[in-house]
């Protein structure tokens, strides 16, 4: 299943996070000063659009309507908290959006209840609601956030996290994927993995486990503790398991010498067809 995440795979959440980073860039003394990048950022709202200057905080409320370049924001409110610098301009250190909040690009959809921007952390996240990423060739859900760590270059989701491709499904407490620049200078993915009740499913057989991972570079996904392969009725039990998305060939392995804490035998139920 995780070779479903090739290494050029969407960032998760990097486009997102982008479009948070590009809204939280520098401004000057009016929301509609507000730009990110080298192109201006456009601003609706129903309601209103207000500047506290003591607060040092712009708001736009009511349907708002955020556009830079090819990538959308949409929420009930919008609050760009500011700090001025010494040379008198401003700069924007949080971007919070509140209430049906939704990212769209080009290549992708994300959705929760609110996002948050963190300019000095670097970090992004998403939380509450129908937590969604969408892509047009992956679906990843959580219950409690989505996240992009930019420094790291990691992004996370976290409480029963299941990323979908076709017929393969992966689902754990959390799901964590790492990246890196690669030649072109776009990210790429180089390592998956899941951890606390992980359920890898295909449309040939069942993985579960404690803990996985899946190394892009060599295409080999290992499971951990208390592994259970299952294939119909027939089913293999052991402490770890290694299967080449390559091939598709899988091995189950148990503790070296079978002995400690634990070690032991691999067992297996086969069942024969009828």
């Amino acid at each position: 299943m995780m070779s479903a995440y090739p290494r050029h795979s969407t960032a998760w959440l990097a486009a997102a996070a982008a479009a948070a980073i590009g809204l939280a860039g520098p401004a000057d003394a009016q929301l509609s000063g507000l730009t990110g990048g080298d192109e201006p950022i456009e601003i609706e709202a129903i309601d209103s659009l207000e500047w506290y200057s003591e607060e040092k905080m712009y708001v736009a409320r009511g349907d708002v309507v955020l556009r830079q370049g090819d990538t959308t924001l949409t929420a009930d409110t919008v609050t760009a908290a500011y700090r001025e610098l010494e040379d008198g301009s401003t700069e924007i250190f949080k971007l919070t959006a509140e209430g049906n909040v939704v990212i769209t690009s080009p290549d992708q959809t994300v959705t929760g209840a609110t996002g948050v921007y963190d300019v000095d952390k670097a970090v992004f996240v998403m939380a509450g609601g129908d937590l969604k990423l969408v892509t047009p060739t992956e679906t990843v859900t959580a219950r409690d956030t989505l996240e992009y760590w930019e420094t790291q270059q990691l992004a996370v989701a976290r409480g029963d996290a299941v990323a979908v491709r076709d017929d393969d499904r992966i689902q754990a407490d959390e799901l964590t994927a790492e990246f890196a620049d690669g030649p072109d200078g776009e990210q790429e993915m180089r390592r998956m993995g899941a951890r606390g009740d992980v359920v890898i499913t295909t449309p040939s057989e069942v993985a579960h486990g404690d803990e996985g991972v899946y190394d892009v570079e060599t295409g080999i996904a290992t499971l951990s503790g208390n592994v259970r392969l299952t294939q119909g009725d027939t089913q293999l039990n052991g402490d770890f398991a290694e299967v080449d998305m390559e091939t598709g060939v899988s091995r189950l392995l148990s503790r070296s010498g079978g002995e400690g804490e634990g070690g032991g035998r691999i067992r297996g139920l086969l069942v024969p067809r009828d």
